[in-house]
């Protein structure tokens, strides 16, 4: 299983000058701000990077042991960041945050070989939800200090479960979460948003499920974005509808590795992917009605691992 090793967002800065009817002119934002977390693989660290200040600066967030890979990154409202990550020292889920003015490293699950595939999202209180990969007893696993304790949970132990995991939160506080799961071979997903966990297959067309992106709608309708190891192609599924509806986006080549998902004011989605065929960075829409598909970038070899965000 390839680790996913890098995770970014972006904050928007608010600008100042003149409202409506201030007679000072339209206001200026300035641009988005950068955050990056990251494995340094030469020193066994987690490190992050920001041009907040308007220059990059790298800082070393944690380096106990081999930590930092398959991070996950998230702003809460205050700019503060908190990121999860694997210990490979430890086999432990670790959690960073810089939250307190300096940076605090803690494990949060240490039961066997966890924290692989993490992926990170904040609720509306600032509160840290992970999903991730239990190595050892390859379950799906969940974890968060919304009780203000870390309490870790097993979601999905049927089976070979819970590699490339992908995790928002909705509105109303409530997990959803896409996954792998390896002994089906399907793309499974799994929700909290009845009081317990219900996971459902939501593909099982072939070897699906791979690279998983989910976002959520306006609406909380959910939109998964993933790979068909047996087509290589690229697909999507969402129950927007009311019922799971699963589609092939692109099928010209070796496509859909590493997917990244958004959804816009709309509800559309942008998918960005790796062309394997072509070693290209690729993107698809289905903004206006049917799935487009664009090569964006064909310069060498590249489009491995992208994060993609709409506004």
């Amino acid at each position: 299983l390839i680790a996913m090793l890098t995770a970014i967002t972006f904050t928007a800065c608010g600008g100042g000058g003149g409202g409506n009817g201030g007679g000072g002119g339209p206001s200026v934002s300035s641009p988005p701000q950068a955050h990056i977390s990251y494995y340094d693989s030469t020193n066994g660290d987690l490190k992050y990077a920001t041009n907040a200040s308007g220059a990059w600066v790298i800082t070393t967030a944690d380096s106990a042991g081999w930590v930092g890979s398959d991070t996950s990154l998230a702003i809460d409202s205050t700019g503060k960041v908190h990121i999860s990550y694997h210990d490979a020292t430890n086999l432990d889920l670790k959690y960073a945050t810089n939250a307190s003015g300096v940076w605090v490293a803690v494990p949060v699950d240490s039961a066997g070989d966890v924290g692989w595939n993490t992926s990170l999202a904040l609720d509306s209180s600032g509160k840290v939800h992970i999903s991730y990969a239990d190595a050892t007893n390859i379950d799906l696993k969940y974890a968060t200090n919304a009780s203000g304790v870390w309490v870790a949970a097993t979601v999905d132990s049927g089976g070979s479960v819970g590699y490339f995991s992908s995790l928002a939160i909705d509105s109303a506080g409530r997990v959803h979460i896409s996954y792998h799961d390896g002994t089906n071979s399907d793309l499974k997903y799994a929700t909290n948003a009845s009081g317990v966990w219900v996971a459902v297959s939501v593909d099982s067309a072939g070897s699906v499920g791979w690279f998983t992106s989910l976002a959520l709608d306006s609406s909380g309708k959910v939109h998964i974005s993933h790979y068909d190891l047996t087509n290589f192609d690229v697909k999507y599924a969402t129950n927007a509808s009311g019922a799971w509806v699963a589609a092939t986006v692109d099928s010209a080549g070796d496509v859909g590795l590493s997917t990244s998902l958004a959804i816009d004011s709309s509800g559309k989605a942008h998918i960005s992917y790796y062309d394997f065929t072509n070693l290209d960075l690729k993107y698809a829409t289905n903004a206006l009605g049917v799935w487009a598909t664009a090569t964006v970038d064909s310069s060498g070899d590249v489009g491995y691992d992208p994060s993609l965000k709409v506004r």
